[in-house]
């Protein structure tokens, strides 16, 4: 398959001001942060277009592209990893620890967000305990952080309607929620800070659709009446996206297992300019976007 080129997106976004969670930095200058979605790494073979062995060595080009550039902190944005046939925890777990092995060479702060796969034939603990999330209690499954005065937010929605997390494979892709609790400390974490704020979730927030968080509305409606969430980074959705919606711009990233060979990788930066502007800059399938 030819190696598209996608022109940058250029969409107007109102961006006001937030803050985060942990010690405040001084704020005011540039930052610059890697994502990446969707590995969904197995030592299987390919099933259709994911080409799951090949993960390993798009992940390390991403890395070693972002260690190039010297991004402030990489983020991966769910289904870090797969489950092979037939799925045993013993398995999926030397999956997780090979992926996590590339992923762990970037040299700087990294990030993981849960995706519904990362709990296919594991369960959330045996994940949180196999990855590093910088500075971040292994227990916490959704967390904040605070780079150059700026709020980054990771959110799980790995939970089924009634609350119960996603555990082994007990759960439906098509269920995904954020409960009430986690919903409350949304709300909370971004009323008690200034300043601009940054979301990462798997799942989609930019409407209604399978391929999104079931209360996804409500989420919405929180990240607007702050008036302080810039942007929202996903996966999930394989092919990508976006939309801005009440002024935040939903970004999903283009994933990385779809089709073979190293033209046919995804990975972007992000840059979040001293005037609040955002600039996505994608590599391989990812698509570039201005975000002012």
């Amino acid at each position: 398959m030819k190696n598209f080129i996608y022109p940058f997106l250029l969409i107007l976004i109102s961006c006001s001001s937030a803050y985060f969670c942990r010690a405040e930095e001084p704020a005011g200058k540039n930052i610059r942060f890697g994502i990446v979605t969707d590995p969904h790494y197995a030592d299987a073979d390919a099933n259709g277009t994911r080409f799951y062995r090949e993960s390993t060595s798009k992940m390390a080009e991403c890395v070693e592209k972002m260690n190039q550039e010297k991004v402030s902190f990489l983020v991966e944005l769910g289904d870090f990893k797969d489950q092979g046939k037939p799925a045993s925890e013993e398995k999926t777990l030397a999956f997780l620890k090979t992926i996590e092995a590339e992923f762990a060479k970037f040299a700087g702060p990294r990030y993981h967000v849960l995706g519904n796969h990362d709990q296919d034939s594991i369960s959330k603990k045996l994940f949180l305990d196999n990855v590093e999330n910088t500075g971040i209690p292994k227990d916490k499954s959704y967390y904040s952080f605070i780079k150059e005065g700026i709020q980054f937010i990771v959110l799980d929605a790995n939970f089924k309607k009634d609350g119960t997390p996603y555990d082994h494979g007990n759960f439906d892709w098509k269920d995904a929620n954020v409960p009430q609790e986690e919903l409350d400390w949304l709300k909370k974490t971004l009323s008690d800070h200034d300043g601009k704020s940054i979301v990462f979730i798997h799942q989609r927030l930019d409407s209604d659709g399978d391929e999104c968080v079931r209360n996804s509305p409500e989420i919405r409606k929180a990240l607007s009446d702050s008036g302080k969430v810039t942007a929202v980074f996903n996966g999930h959705a394989h092919n990508g996206g976006l939309k801005k919606i009440d002024g935040i711009s939903y970004y999903t990233l283009k994933a990385m297992i779809e089709k073979s060979g190293p033209e046919n990788n995804s990975y972007a930066i992000v840059e979040v300019n001293k005037d609040a502007t955002l600039k996505v800059i994608g590599f391989r399938k990812a698509a570039s976007a201005d975000l002012k």
